[in-house]
């Protein structure tokens, strides 16, 4: 594809035969400041090498789909204030404007199709915003959930969400929505929501799942949400009240649409003394190291 700019080592993993871990990049432009993005950009590619599984982080750079970075691109994404977010709706857009963009789940889980990975780690999916009966705010990642097969591992969706809903409308679009050890759907910074979600407890499980259906035809991903260690995580009551303070904040100030995310996640990170990003790492490196399993196992089976 001439769109598509594989990094050599990731070209090279996927020759063979080896596991590849999708990443996206959204979380290091607009996710975390600098430079703890970018050191923990660093770090979760680290991680994801430590166990034996090349990492490919996803953005669009000078006109083309780069999956796998080096360390310029990575710095560019860390530290330059023009890069835009990229989702389906905009990314051929991107590509034909030459702009930096950093990838949203949905353009993530897009990119690591067309390059053939089957595997993505991110930290929270988007989903259905409240009052989305009036605002129809919807998140075009949970589309993407529907027709890109890919599995997603997430902490759940973000805890700024309308979690009830979110849920009803995968479950509308047909895409399987797993916990993975439980069977309480996480919420991003706590373990345990109030809503159930099917367990799943072995990631051979989850592969076959997922093959079974490529087998059959099926063209939607899953979502395998996998809880944050509990001595990371805030309990959700708790921060139930953080986040209702800055949706109210974020009312008051008329903020709506895009601005929305950025702002609310930038608004917990002060309101609990940058505890959320601590919280935010952890969570994003459990859902790595839950991905390397997943992408191990597919190579095991595939062979």
């Amino acid at each position: 594809m001439m769109h598509l700019n594989i990094q050599p080592r990731v070209a090279q993993a996927l020759t063979e035969g080896k596991p590849v871990l999708a990443l996206e990049s959204t979380i290091i432009s607009h996710g975390m400041p600098f430079p703890q993005n970018l050191e923990t950009a660093k770090m979760l590619e680290q991680l994801a090498i430590d166990h034996g599984v090349t990492p490919a982080t996803i953005c669009i750079m000078d006109g083309k789909v780069c999956v796998g970075l080096d360390a310029k691109q990575l710095h560019i994404l860390a530290t330059c204030k023009q890069v835009r977010k990229v989702t389906r709706r905009n990314f051929a857009e991107m590509l034909a404007s030459g702009e930096t963009g950093a990838t949203t789940v949905a353009a993530t889980m897009m990119a690591a199709h067309m390059a053939g990975i089957a595997v993505f780690a991110t930290g929270g999916v988007g989903g259905v915003h409240r009052h989305a009966q009036e605002t129809f705010d919807i998140s075009a990642d949970l589309i993407e959930l529907s027709r890109t097969p890919v599995i997603v591992v997430s902490a759940g969706v973000k805890a700024i969400l309308d979690i009830a809903k979110t849920l009803e409308y995968l479950e509308t679009h047909g895409v399987p929505v797993y916990g993975f050890g439980t069977s309480t759907f996480p919420a991003f910074y706590s373990a345990k929501s109030p809503y159930p979600v099917e367990a799943i407890d072995s990631v051979a499980t989850i592969a076959k799942i997922y093959q079974t259906g490529l087998e059959l035809g099926f063209t939607n991903g899953m979502l395998v949400a996998n809880p944050i260690p509990q001595e990371y995580e805030f309990p959700y009551d708790k921060m139930a009240v953080v986040i209702d303070k800055a949706i109210a904040e974020a009312d008051q100030k008329g903020i709506r649409g895009q601005r929305v995310t950025p702002f609310l996640l930038g608004r917990i990170v002060e309101l609990t003394g940058g505890k959320s990003l601590e919280t935010n790492i952890a969570l994003v490196k459990n859902n790595v190291l839950l991905g390397c399993r997943i992408a191990r196992e597919l190579v095991f089976r595939r062979f």
